[in-house]
């Protein structure tokens, strides 16, 4: 139906299958380990969390409840996966990340399978590579939550959409329908409107739209759509009506669009920002393949690409609540669209400075955050100075280690000219992507969560019931493995508080603070 123009020079003969399987584990080697080397952060992974938990405990697999409330907020197949891989590895932080790593490296698998025809083998696996490494990529790669999951799924719906669109290909089309079902049951109808918007662009400027309403109306592709996705929303009508509706389509979808939900809000740029920090450390190459993509528009699948990031950028834009993470959704076709330009000519200094700058900066961080809980933080922030007061006791003689010994080995292989740049670039961010996950993400997380984990931990030993007062910490239920519900204590009730939030002559006894967290029981 529509042919491709050109693909890059130099590269048009596919990889070996040995090439993507050799980069995937490569980054299962990178990510796979440190899964379980840091407490879960609140509130997104500890809620996911928590709800997976209290799924298990009550046997319920069609509803999840958080804090034994309902939980409207996302569809059900993440804590499934959730659940299956805590039954069979036990209830913790590895365990409950699973799911979202293995999401990553079939998403990084789907990126790599579909540049080798396209793109040729050399790019193809850059692009992996650059996925792999960016920024945005690892951070929810480590997450328990839905949204890596979904991106996996987004990938595989757009890239089979291509490929329907470029050979007619009906057993892709069918598969689009398929993945676009298992991301509508992941985090909603976003998984259906970003292809569908997408496609639909692209079909009207290339005026093939007669070839988009075939797709579009696929009997069978509904079908398998509908026999999917409906049944789970069916039964959550059916048992809990219009409280399903209202929290879920209306306020987590609906209401979050159109206001900013939980204090999430940004200005019309807030996404020409939040782009090159998802892609660090390959930051550099973005304004070369933006300046590049109006040169190559004639080409399909160019035009394709661009048009799935634009509208993803242009669509959260608009939206009243801005989380970094809605940009990744469009983020796939950007790994491609840099991927081309790695070997242009004046890439050194953007392909390799990056990585050794921030390499360079990580021995210093718990230092510099310390020095801030000490003269920058002002009284609004004495939550966040009270945990970043512990930053360099928290740090242990391994992070320094690790972080200086990855400066070094970053700078001197991108001293070592006998490598070609992009080689070099692929080491440099290798060892930053390897240092962030051994050393720096596990510091963060003792850093930020460490006092709610050890809280829980100290609360699990003692007789009572617990409550969580004026702090949302659902990683306290978690490591407690009970319920613990959000509302002020009752006389001999344990709380978990925030030391902020605490006033001075509060009728309380403490039983454990750390940072600026407290647990105490009410007198």
């Amino acid at each position: 139906m529509i042919k491709r123009l050109w693909s890059v020079p130099g590269g048009s003969a596919p990889a070996p299958a040995a090439g993507s399987y050799l980069l995937v584990l490569a980054c299962a080697l990178l990510l796979l380990p440190t899964l379980g080397l840091y407490p879960l952060f609140d509130v997104d992974e500890g809620a996911f969390s928590e709800a997976t938990r209290e799924l298990l405990q009550s046997g319920d697999w069609l509803s999840t409840t958080l804090n034994g409330a309902p939980r409207y907020d996302k569809p059900i197949l993440i804590y499934w996966l959730q659940a299956l891989s805590v039954g069979t590895l036990g209830l913790n932080e590895f365990a409950l990340r699973l799911p979202s790593a293995a999401a990553a490296l079939a998403w990084i698998m789907a990126i790599v399978r579909f540049a080798t025809p396209r793109l040729g083998s050399t790019t193809a696996l850059l692009a992996g590579w650059i996925a792999a490494t960016s920024l945005g990529v690892m951070a929810i790669s480590r997450a328990a939550t839905a949204d890596a999951l979904l991106n996996a799924l987004l990938a595989a719906t757009m890239f089979d959409l291509w490929r329907h669109l470029e050979s007619g290909d009906r057993a892709a089309l069918r598969r689009t329908y398929l993945w676009m079902a298992l991301g509508v049951l992941t985090k909603g109808p976003i998984a259906i409107l970003i292809p569908v918007a997408v496609s639909l662009g692209y079909c009207l400027t290339v005026r093939a739209w007669r070839a988009w309403m075939r797709a579009a109306f696929d009997p069978l592709g509904w079908l398998i759509l509908i026999a999917l996705a409906a049944p789970w929303y069916l039964v959550q009508w059916v048992l809990h009506g219009r409280d399903f509706v209202d929290g879920f389509l209306l306020r987590h979808n609906l209401d979050r669009y159109s206001g900013t939900l939980e204090g999430h809000g940004g200005t019309l740029g807030y996404y020409l920002v939040v782009a090159p920090l998802l892609l660090l450390p390959w930051s550099g190459l973005l304004w070369r393949a933006v300046r590049q993509a109006p040169r190559e528009w004639r080409d399909p699948l160019t035009r394709y690409l661009v048009l799935w990031f634009a509208f993803v950028f242009g669509f959260f834009s608009l939206s009243g609540t801005k989380l970094p993470h809605y940009l990744l959704y469009g983020m796939t076709p950007v790994f491609l669209l840099v991927a081309r330009r790695v070997g242009d000519s004046g890439t050194a200094a953007n392909l390799l400075l990056l990585p050794c700058v921030l390499l360079l900066l990580l021995p210093f961080v718990p230092a510099t955050v310390q020095w801030w809980s000490a003269n920058g933080a002002d009284a609004h922030a004495a939550f966040y100075a009270a945990q970043a007061r512990r930053a360099v006791a928290t740090a242990p003689l391994s992070y320094y280690l690790v972080t200086a010994m990855g400066s070094i080995g970053a700078i001197c292989l991108s001293l070592y000219r006998r490598w070609p740049v992009w080689r070099r670039a692929v080491a440099a961010s290798t060892i930053l992507a390897g240092v962030l996950g051994f050393a720096f993400v596990p510091w963060l997380g003792e850093l930020l969560n460490g006092p709610v984990m050890h809280a829980a931990q100290v609360a699990a030993t003692l007789p009572g019931t617990a409550v969580q007062w004026e702090f949302a910490a659902p990683s306290f239920s978690v490591y407690r493995r009970q319920i613990t519900p959000a509302r002020p204590p009752e006389p001999g009730e344990m709380a978990l508080i925030r030391t902020d939030r605490l006033e001075p002559n509060a009728p309380v006894d403490l039983l454990f603070r750390e940072g600026g967290v407290a647990l105490v029981r009410r007198r």
